[in-house]
């Protein structure tokens, strides 16, 4: 049985922050929110996840480094930004009221990475946080902070006892057990999590006999990659009662649906943003036009109603 699509309640709450609806835009497909702001009006997002931030401003690596693969896109910008200072002071300010902004955090140290959410607790506009756990840990040995439950561990506790907004985690996929990884951010007070940041890979141009990125490695997103974010989002669903950030692949409304089926509570849209910057508020009527089709009022009902398949 159909239903009218204006009648349908997108709204969620994710983290404690109340969204208008459950489709955010990913870290480093959207600026600052101010390069998309031509395009439509980032009110009609259930919000965004604004570039990650360093303590200083960051240099990333020289080019090549976005190279387009079979189904997705590779990167090694390496996390350039202006800096928290200067967001703050720039940025933000200049954003529409009513977005929920969700500030993304790193640093290559764990006290740079409290300062960083010292520095943006109380900010107005800033709903909350998002701690990228996929940078390197200079101190161990370069290896990321989510790849080490210890450090993990570590490095969410200091991030927690630094600030009072709600904590988001993004995990990294590049672990042996995602749930694992889960379960340590929830014993360490996580608000929630968001899975997966993109997986590590590595490309060559047969023609130079050299790697497409400067760097050599980089990170794969797009398409390729929405099964393994999709199996993780599940298990860690079954893992922990923080709720979920589903990210990996995301283009379409059916997408989405099938992270919120698994048991995501909101999605990420990211990578799709620069192949048509109107993705994600596709998305968004996409939902809505979804739930009207199935009869559904309330899309927060969807969350984890994956049907039994084996009997």
């Amino acid at each position: 049985m159909s239903a009218a699509p204006e009648s349908v309640d997108l709204a969620v709450s994710f983290a404690g922050v109340p969204l208008r609806n459950p489709v955010l835009c990913a870290s480093g497909t959207f600026g600052y929110g101010l390069e998309l702001e031509p395009f439509f009006d980032l009110r009609r997002l259930g919000g965004f996840v604004a570039k990650s931030l360093t303590l200083e401003p960051r240099h990333g690596n020289p080019p090549p480094r976005i190279a387009e693969v079979a189904a997705g896109m590779l990167n090694s910008i390496s996390l350039e930004n202006v800096g928290v200072e200067a967001f703050v002071r720039d940025k933000l300010p200049r954003l529409p009221e009513g977005v929920p902004v969700f500030a993304s955090v790193f640093g290559t140290e764990i006290d740079l990475y409290a300062e960083v959410c010292k520095q943006l607790t109380g900010v107005p506009k800033v709903a909350a946080l998002e701690i990228n756990a996929s940078c390197p840990h200079v101190k161990a040995g370069g290896i990321e902070f989510g790849q080490d439950p210890k450090v993990l561990a570590t490095l969410v506790r200091a991030t927690r006892r630094a600030t009072t907004l709600p904590l988001v985690v993004k995990l990294s996929p590049n672990v042996t057990s995602i749930a694992e990884m889960a379960r340590v951010c929830e014993a360490e007070g996580a608000d929630g999590i968001a899975l997966i940041n993109a997986v590590q890979a590595f490309d060559v141009d047969p023609e130079t006999r050299r790697p497409v990125l400067w760097n050599g490695l980089g990170g794969l997103s797009g398409p390729a990659i929405l099964p393994i974010a999709l199996r993780m989002v599940w298990q860690c669903a079954q893992a922990v009662g923080i709720p979920i950030c589903g990210i990996g692949g995301i283009a379409t409304a059916a997408d989405a649906v099938k992270f919120l089926l698994v048991g995501a509570t909101a999605v990420q849209v990211g990578t799709a943003n620069y192949l048509n910057p109107l993705a994600a508020v596709e998305v968004v009527d996409g939902l809505r036009a979804y739930c009207a089709r199935h009869g559904i009022d309330r899309i927060g009902t969807l969350k984890g109603a994956l049907e039994p398949w084996r009997r």
